[in-house]
């Protein structure tokens, strides 16, 4: 059960004063507010009162309402990083040279051990921009952040910000085939991000024999991810495109459309939870052999990214007892005879 908490109003503090006059005990007077006894007694004693002769008090209900308003604007504890001071003085110079809030708070200290006032957490330092009033300076500061965000978005815990989907199946309701890994024809599907999160690719790995398609997307949204995935999935055999198994970005908010164009049934992965898709998880590893973090993916073909995936899928996989992906999914690929063309045997006899 959630608790919540207010402060006592003038009327109240006015009425604690007059029971208190009357020489009522705290229990009592908690009885009278409707309160918790021990809020009563950390007033009266945060408040200077003190049983004197005669049942007089030194509680004064004016002044008590007078030292909460100031208290209630005063923080209890004073900003470590604030404007025009050397210590943000030093913060802007490192965002300008392209460093993150992270990676400036983590620098300063190792930079200035002698001086605890540069010692502080990233956390510190955004809540220090995001309090400075709404204006051109704090407009110049945010530039500087990588992503530039306005404001700062909610850090609830346990709650998903990202954009709900609607009519979602979960992975725990997919059937034991596709768990097990009995057949073919059932994949795990997500998107490489680019540069500035401006660009993606997406990406299909199937589960049973880990051969891999990419798709070519023209964006980053919901669209451009059904137009994408629609395209590869439309070369692949019906009985090889079953299902597939994605995480709960929004870029899949169409997936209805996704299965009418293409049969795929699409299960949803819990949010922040990378172990259920781990093959999926795997495999974007090895991609990134090939498409670098921090790259513009929207300069790649769609005959690049088949190049890509071919590369991967005639790669022997240990876990497919060195066979690869082509050889399991493919019913007429021939391995020796591609490795034959590839490789030419005849160098190794000079």
């Amino acid at each position: 059960m959630v608790r919540s908490y207010q402060q006592l109003s003038l009327e109240e503090r006015i009425e604690l004063q007059v029971q208190v006059d009357r020489g009522l005990s705290t229990r009592a007077i908690a009885r009278v507010l409707k309160r918790a006894a021990s809020t009563v007694s950390r007033e009266m004693r945060r408040n200077g009162w003190q049983l004197v002769r005669r049942g007089r008090s030194r509680y004064n209900a004016a002044e008590a309402q007078q030292r909460a308003r100031l208290m209630a604007g005063k923080p209890r504890v004073e900003r470590k990083l604030v404007p025009d001071t050397a210590a943000w003085a030093a913060v802007l110079e490192l965002f300008a040279a392209g460093l993150s809030p992270e990676q400036a708070a983590r620098t300063l200290k190792p930079m200035h051990p002698e001086n605890p006032g540069l010692h502080f957490s990233h956390e510190t330092v955004y809540q220090a921009i995001y309090a400075m009033p709404r204006g051109e300076l704090r407009a110049e500061v945010v530039a500087l952040l990588r992503f530039g965000h306005s404001k700062r978005r909610p850090r609830t815990r346990g709650q998903d910000r990202r954009g709900q989907i609607p009519d979602i199946v979960s992975i725990h309701n997919r059937p034991a085939e596709i768990a097990e890994r009995l057949v073919p024809g059932h994949w795990e599907g997500d998107t490489i991000k680019g540069r500035y999160n401006r660009s993606a690719i997406g990406t299909l790995v199937e589960r049973k024999t880990l051969f891999v398609t990419l798709a070519r997307m023209n964006g980053t949204g919901a669209e451009a991810a059904l137009d994408g995935f629609s395209s590869v999935l439309a070369r692949i055999d019906a009985q090889h495109r079953l299902s597939m198994t994605y995480d709960q970005g929004k870029e899949m908010s169409r997936h209805k459309e996704l299965t009418e164009k293409t049969g795929v049934k699409v299960y949803f992965a819990d949010p922040h939870s990378p172990w259920q898709r781990g093959i999926y998880e795997n495999t974007n590893g090895l991609l990134r052999q090939y498409l670098p973090k921090g790259e513009d993916l929207s300069i790649h073909s769609q005959n690049d990214l088949d190049a890509i995936a071919w590369a991967l899928n005639t790669r022997p996989r240990k876990t497919l007892e060195w066979k690869c992906p082509a050889e399991v999914f493919l019913p007429n690929f021939d391995f020796v005879t591609f490795w034959h063309r590839t490789f030419n045997p005849v160098a190794l006899q000079t």
